[in-house]
């Protein structure tokens, strides 16, 4: 069975928001042939600019199939599309008849500008989610996941996110084994459950260019080690007390609720993948035992790590 997927572009659009789904479905038709007919539309057809310059070849509204699934990308020229007539209607008239309705980052602004997600859950780009929550108060915006699917609408997160979307589509389509197969082809590490979250704690603690960015780095890359406030004082070039004090000042934490809150961080994307036993994945995180990190999990999540590993196991049947 062929399936046709239509993809929507404008100027503007995100590079990667289109080509990363691209390749994975380009993949899934490798291992089983002929799966997807794939077409590139925007409202005048022809060589369409990406925001970083590169073109791709589209047809027009005019000669778009009728496609299975429908798939919206995002990109800096969104405002355009949502002020441009033709693809409003476009999007409207496909997207009552279509199996499924997909956008990748804040595609989903489109979408949400028709009416189309009131009332149900999505996601788009965390960077943007106050402004969508702003504008689109009636969308039950979910602002920390890679994807989200309401029935036949489908929507993910930024850049990367659009291939775990893909792969979440493919697998629907043609089971886990193909998907599997499309994401080792792609050299993705592994199939991210949706409900994963989109950004490092890292942001939410001082910022990419704040004065300890350099010192959260070196946190994330050493979390098996103790990491007493001493060894951070001496990465930071300052003394421990003086340390402590400007780190709670400027980044709300004491250093060791920081380092703990980046330990649960990465213990839960690891049991959320799946990856390793409970006690594995403390001793890689530094939480030296299993119990010491229930206890930060219950602190910081309200759930027991087991109950991550639990989910992440139900994914995979699934």
């Amino acid at each position: 069975m062929s399936r046709s997927l239509v993809f929507l572009l404008y100027p503007g659009f995100q590079i990667l928001d289109h080509t990363g789904p691209l390749a994975a479905f380009d993949a899934a038709n490798h291992f089983a042939p002929g799966s997807y007919r794939m077409q590139h539309v925007s409202r005048d057809g022809g060589a369409l600019a990406s925001y970083a310059g590169l073109e791709v070849v589209t047809e027009s509204f005019e000669a778009a199939a009728s496609p299975d699934t429908l798939i919206i990308s995002g990109g800096s020229g969104i405002d355009q599309a949502l002020a441009c007539p033709a693809t409003q209607a476009f999007v409207r008239r496909h997207g009552q008849t279509c199996r499924r309705l997909a956008s990748v980052c804040s595609g989903a602004f489109l979408l949400a500008s028709l009416g189309m997600l009131d009332g149900l859950r999505a996601t788009t780009h965390w960077r943007r989610t106050t402004e969508f929550q702003r504008r689109f108060p009636a969308v039950q915006l979910e602002v920390d996941r890679i994807y989200v699917r309401e029935g036949r609408l489908w929507t993910s997160a930024g850049i990367t996110a659009g291939i775990d979307l893909a792969l979440a589509l493919i697998a629907e389509d043609l089971g886990e084994t193909i998907a599997r197969q499309v994401a080792r082809q792609l050299v993705v590490y592994y199939r991210r459950p949706g409900g994963q979250t989109q950004h490092s704690e890292l942001l939410a603690l001082g910022g990419e260019q704040g004065r300890f960015a350099d010192l959260m780095d070196f946190i994330r890359r050493n979390l098996e080690r103790p990491l007493t406030v001493e060894e951070l004082a001496d990465q930071a070039c300052m003394s421990a007390r003086h340390f402590a004090r400007v780190f709670r000042e400027e980044m709300g934490e004491t250093p060791a609720r920081a380092v703990e809150r980046l330990r649960v961080e990465a213990a839960s994307n690891a049991l959320a993948s799946g990856y390793g036993s409970l006690k594995a994945v403390a001793r890689q995180c530094g939480f030296v035992d299993t119990e010491r990190m229930r206890r930060a999990f219950m602190r910081w999540r309200g759930v027991p790590p087991a109950a991550l590993k639990q989910a992440a196991r139900s994914h995979a049947t699934a």
